[in-house]
This record gives C-alpha cells, sequence and structure tokens, in this order.
C-alpha cells in the first residue's frame, strides 16, 4: 500500500513585519546604539528575509504602546514561561483551524472524514491539548485519533509525515490531517549574544496543514515514497532548544551550515540508492530554509542552482523560519504549479533540526 498527500493547506497571523522595520523595532526596544545598531541592520539585510509574520502586534509598535512586553527601558518585567504558553493557548488555535481550512478547501473531504490527527509543534503546549480544541472546533468525531509530536524543531514535519505514512499503509481507509504550528515570535529574547540576536532575525509564525490518505483524490497528488535520516552527533551542541525561565531559548551556532555540508550528500544517496535514482533523476528541490547559508551549502553539496532551489528562497523572503511548517510551505509552492504534465516527476525534500538531524524525503506526483 501506498500513502498520499491529497493537499497542504497554509496560514499566517495577520501581523506582518518587514524585516527592516524588525532590525529598527528590535535596537530601539533593546535600546541598541551606534556600530552595534548598524551591526543588527547588516545582519536582519544578510537574511534574505523581507517580512515575517507575527500573533503579536507589540512588533509594530512603538515601546509604549506595547501590549505584552513591558513598556519600560528595559522591557522589565520581562515576561516569563507562564505568560507565553497563554498567548501560544490563545492564538495558536485559530491559527491551526485557518490552515486545516485552507487545506480541505482543495479538497472534496469533509472535516467529518477525518479518522487521525498528528499535531507537530515546538513552540509551545498544554493539556488537554490543542489536538482536542482542533476536534471540538472543526466538530470531528471524538474517536479520532491522535498524536503529538513535540520539540523536534524544524525538522518535525518529516516525523509527522513519516507517522501519516505508517498509518495510511496500515488502514487503506485512514484519513489523516497533519498540522504543524508554530509560534516562534512569542519567544522573543532580549539577553545579548550571537544566538540571541539571529534568533530574532530569522524567525516568524506559521502554520500548515496537510491531508495525508492511502488513496489519491482527483488530481495532483504527491505520492510519499522513501524517508531516510541521519544524525550528526558532531552538531549536538550546535542547534539546541531549551525553556528558560523567559521563553524557549534557541541556540544556533555559525557551525551549522558546515556541518550540514559535511552530511548532506551521503544523506542523499542513501536515500536514493535505495530507490535505485540519482540525483539527475529530481525535478524539484524542497529544502527547508533555516537560513540563507543552509540553502547555499546544499546548493554546493548537490550541484543545484540557485532556481533549483527557488521555491525555498521563495518562502524564506516571504516568511522567514517558521520552524516545523516551514518545509510543507516550500513543498506546497512547488505543489501549486504542477499540472498534469509533471505526472511521475521527483521532488526531494530536507529539514534540519536539534541533534543535529537531518531528515530526507522524496516525493512522486501521481494524478488521481
Amino acid at each position: 500500500m501506498q500513502s498520499y498527500i491529497n493537499a497542504i493547506g497554509t496560514a499566517v497571523p495577520e501581523h506582518k513585519i518587514l524585516q527592516g522595520y524588525a532590525a529598527e523595532w528590535m535596537c530601539n526596544a533593546l535600546n541598541i546604539k551606534g556600530k552595534e545598531q548598524k551591526l543588527i541592520h547588516t545582519l536582519y539585510d544578510a537574511t534574505g528575509i523581507e517580512s515575517r509574520y507575527s500573533v503579536l502586534e507589540d512588533f509594530l509598535a512603538e515601546k509604549e504602546n506595547f501590549g505584552f512586553f513591558p513598556n519600560t527601558d528595559d522591557l522589565e518585567p520581562f515576561p516569563g514561561v507562564k505568560k507565553r504558553m497563554e498567548l501560544y493557548k490563545k492564538f495558536s488555535l485559530p491559527l491551526a483551524i485557518k490552515a486545516i481550512t485552507n487545506c480541505l478547501e482543495k479538497t472534496t473531504t469533509k472535516p467529518s472524514e477525518i479518522t487521525h490527527i498528528i499535531l507537530a509543534s515546538c513552540t509551545g503546549m498544554y493539556a488537554p491539548g490543542l489536538e482536542i480544541d482542533i476536534i471540538e472546533e472543526l466538530g470531528l468525531n471524538n474517536n479520532t485519533e491522535r498524536t503529538c509530536i513535540q520539540f523536534m524543531g524544524c525538522y518535525a514535519a518529516f516525523n509527522a509525515l513519516k507517522s501519516a505514512d505508517y498509518i495510511c499503509r496500515a488502514d487503506e481507509n485512514a484519513v489523516v490531517a497533519v498540522v504543524c504550528i508554530e509560534l516562534c515570535s512569542i519567544h522573543f529574547q532580549k539577553t545579548p549574544g550571537r544566538d540571541t540576536i539571529v534568533s530574532n532575525a530569522l524567525f516568524g509564525d506559521g502554520a500548515a496543514a496537510v491531508l495525508v490518505t492511502g488513496k489519491a483524490k482527483s488530481g495532483i497528488n504527491l505520492k510519499l515514497a522513501s524517508f531516510k535520516c541521519m544524525l550528526a552527533s558532531e552538531g549536538k551542541n550546535d542547534m539546541a532548544w531549551q525553556i528558560g525561565d523567559s521563553g524557549f531559548e534557541m541556540k544556533l551556532s555559525s557551525y551549522v551550515p558546515d556541518i550540514i555540508k559535511s552530511g548532506i550528500k551521503n544523506l542523499t544517496e542513501q536515500l536514493l540508492q535505495n530507490l535505485g535514482l540519482g540525483l539527475k533523476q529530481i525535478d524539484y528541490f524542497a529544502i527547508h530554509p533555516g537560513g540563507r547559508r543552509i540553502l547555499e551549502v546544499c546548493e554546493e553539496e548537490l550541484g543545484m542552482t540557485k532556481e533549483d532551489n527557488c521555491h525555498a528562497y521563495k518562502i524564506l523572503r516571504d516568511y522567514g523560519n517558521m520552524s516545523s511548517p516551514t518545509v510543507l510551505f516550500v513543498i506546497n509552492s512547488i505543489l501549486q504549479k504542477l499540472s498534469s504534465a509533471d505526472k511521475g516527476k521527483k521532488i526531494l525534500s530536507f529539514a534540519f533540526g536539534p541533534g543535529l538531524t537531518m531528515e530526507s524525503m522524496l516525493l512522486e506526483v501521481v494524478e488521481g
């Protein structure tokens, strides 16, 4: 048996933040002046990001008009984990519903037909959880099966899709809704240091929903052909996501692209050799845009051009890094351009995260 992506839906919050404004906001909020202010602007400009989205209106407001952060010179008392989790609970459900609705609108599937929900998120949690709130909001059956994948970071979508694949291969009647949602911006940190500055410059909020079944629907589908994971343990301390007293804290060292560069070719060869394929038989690439340099090292190692990687650059430019939903935005960007003429074409996808974990996936274009 096989499993298929029938449709992908995406959603972002209403507050769009231009990257230049975000740099200026950062400097004003943290009272950064002089040479350091110029460095902040240079770093933000170098990301390749033009805009990001946030559930927080504060990122578009002057300090005296903040609603979440204190309107004090030092932003003290700085919000703690409890206050940030209250934000997550408030904003995650409507954004998830928006993504799921966008997904289902592209199919004939009704919410009542969904048999499983797989939720992936690393920016918030509570119990009873978001997956239960989704079931109640959509009016799903109370026996809908639920799986939560939490704190895996940017590569979590792959593990969610693997789980959906396992379910659909075991039960041909399963209808699985995969939901990835991250509110990265609620974890803004003001501590000095490169990791904090880079995280604040890269991450935004977003959600994606994927409908996976054991049958191809009418039109274009993506067959989940194969997965391959590789753990680069030497990068264990270079990418991390910890819960601190004032929110979730990201560690993202400058060595991450080098670690990915040293392993991406081997991972690709292992995935493709199992299928009897080579890189020349890949038609599209869907790489998680964790940062511009990550995209560049993948190009260098796999012999890709920037045009080959255009969908990843587009998502990075328009949305920044949204953690787990981001690679689904990239795949959706490709999916929207496919037609009957693309039947049989192959899409190679990657995502990276704490561990250092490198995930790969091959998708095949199928017409139902």
